[in-house]
């Protein structure tokens, strides 16, 4: 066994004895939803960044920028702007204090929005759970020279966040957060310059790589790039404003106050993770671009291959340590949030206001493990990363966030309105999602797997649909009244 998996398995087993540990602390059902409503600033901060760094910034990330260059920019730069708008929201979502969003949709929107809303959410949690499995078994497979198979790394990643996140619930996945953040940012910042040295600088890398990698917009990735790349950030932008694991993290925060000032602090974390990660994925393309135009090397394996081939061992170990922690921690996160919203959306709300807080942590440890292992299946199924979080983040993207934005941002949207947004998102996205495999001949170009019926990404039909149904139904729909907005809006009451 090489030091780097020897290392990275020792550092798995010293976090799996820490939340043990924590584990004690857990005896309510804030405990396990929102750690108790106790996090401090510096826990919120670097469990923000671990809830959004995750395989699409080391795998799907790094793919894109071998494949498109400079244009994978535009991936994060949507995060970047959802960040800053939930800046401003952040101290709102903390006073609200519940649980999940289907908590706001139901109280702007009524039970139902809460039930199709808990269906979207569980689809996209599902999904990027599983590519977190996959992206495990591939960084593990790769970090051992193979002696790891991919399979068998899926199972181990799905099983280290599965122990994880049924030990404690939020209390573990924050306290697994405050070291695997430290390592994510310390490490990324240590290994870019790193990298940068080894490639042979800007001149060399610009003469190894195509001209389409120094494009605003390459014409390398996608059927319809001009398309294509602003969608993915849309998505990513759309995912970040209205994900329930940020809204979880927020819940958490001691006070309103210590949410908006961590917000604050996330925005400048993941400006730095998603810039220098980018930056070593297209250098670390040009040193290895023979291999990967030969194919003997995956894309996306180009910051892993980077770690162990181009910079020190010890600045490598940690670097491959942070693609790993990036693997338990958001694959923790995201576990953990469609089962909370199984619990507090359909058990609690539906089948048993009553349970004791005993029966709630049990029960929503058994759905942990059903979840988790739902998602591993999906994993052994799974092809590409990039594609998958796509998909993921489009359709929550354009789901929920439309609605909740608009439920915590305007007086003026209806109940109806809320409702049929949702509930045509959800139609919209998964028919157009399905629709290539029901005809094929729609799709633009023929056997790209990036492809989007008729060449038009379906974030943007999708979209539109959603929003015109918010802003046109709530036209002609009776307005909400003031004491429901006043949970929103205290100014409302008067």
């Amino acid at each position: 066994m090489n030091i780097y998996i020897s290392m990275i398995l020792a550092y798995l087993l010293a976090l799996t004895v820490m939340n043990f540990w924590k584990s004690r602390r857990v005896k309510s059902q804030d405990d396990m939803m929102v750690a108790g409503r106790s996090l401090s600033v510096g826990k919120m901060v670097f469990t923000l960044v671990c809830t959004w760094i995750g395989s699409g910034t080391f795998i799907a990330g790094a793919e894109f920028a071998s494949k498109a260059g400079w244009s994978a920019m535009w991936q994060p730069a949507g995060a970047y702007l959802g960040i800053l708008v939930i800046y401003f929201l952040a101290a709102k979502i903390r006073t609200f204090g519940q649980y999940t969003v289907g908590d706001i949709l139901e109280v702007r929107y009524g039970a139902l929005a809460r039930v199709v809303g808990a269906i979207a959410i569980f689809i996209s949690f599902v999904t990027i759970v599983s590519y977190q499995f996959r992206a495990g078994g591939y960084i593990l497979n790769v970090i051992s020279d193979g002696a790891i198979t991919v399979a068998q790394g899926q199972f181990m990643a799905a099983l280290f966040v599965i122990l994880f996140t049924v030990i404690g619930g939020m209390i573990a996945v924050t306290n697994t957060d405050l070291p695997n953040g430290i390592i994510i940012v310390s490490s990324t910042i240590l290994s870019t310059p790193l990298v940068m040295l080894a490639a042979g600088g800007w001149d060399k890398i610009k003469a190894i790589l195509p001209a389409s990698h120094f494009q605003v917009i390459s014409s390398q990735f996608g059927g319809n790039p001009y398309l294509k790349i602003p969608a993915i950030a849309l998505s990513t932008f759309l995912l970040l404003m209205g994900v329930q694991s940020m809204y979880q993290k927020f819940y958490s925060a001691k006070t309103p106050k210590d949410a908006k000032k961590a917000v604050g602090l996330w925005l400048i974390g993941t400006i730095v993770v998603e810039s220098v990660v980018i930056v070593m994925a297209v250098y670390a393309s040009a040193h290895f671009w023979n291999e990967i135009q030969a194919g003997t090397m995956a894309p996306a394996s180009v910051i892993l291959q980077a770690a162990k081939r181009m910079i020190p061992l010890p600045v490598g170990v940690l670097l491959l340590g942070a693609a790993t922690a990036v693997v338990i921690s958001t694959g923790m996160n995201y576990l953990l949030s469609p089962t909370t919203t199984i619990m507090r959306d359909i058990y609690h709300r539906f089948i048993n206001r009553d349970a004791s807080q005993k029966k709630v942590i049990l029960l929503q440890k058994f759905f942990i493990v059903l979840v988790g292992v739902l998602a591993w299946l999906l994993a052994t199924k799974m092809s590409s990363v990039l594609e998958n979080a796509y998909f993921a983040y489009t359709i929550y993207g354009v789901v929920i966030t439309p609605a909740l934005i608009a439920a915590l941002a305007s007086r003026r949207v209806t109940r109806a309105a809320g409702l049929v947004s949702i509930v045509l998102g959800t139609l919209v996205t998964v028919f157009l999602k399905l629709s290539g495999s029901i005809w094929p001949q729609i799709m633009r170009p023929l056997g790209d797997a990036n492809a989007d019926p008729f060449g038009i990404p379906i974030i943007y039909p999708a979209l539109a649909v959603s929003l015109l149904s918010l802003l046109v139904v709530s036209l002609f729909t009776r307005p909400p009244d003031k004491e429901m907005l006043a949970k929103f809006f205290p100014e409302a009451k008067s």
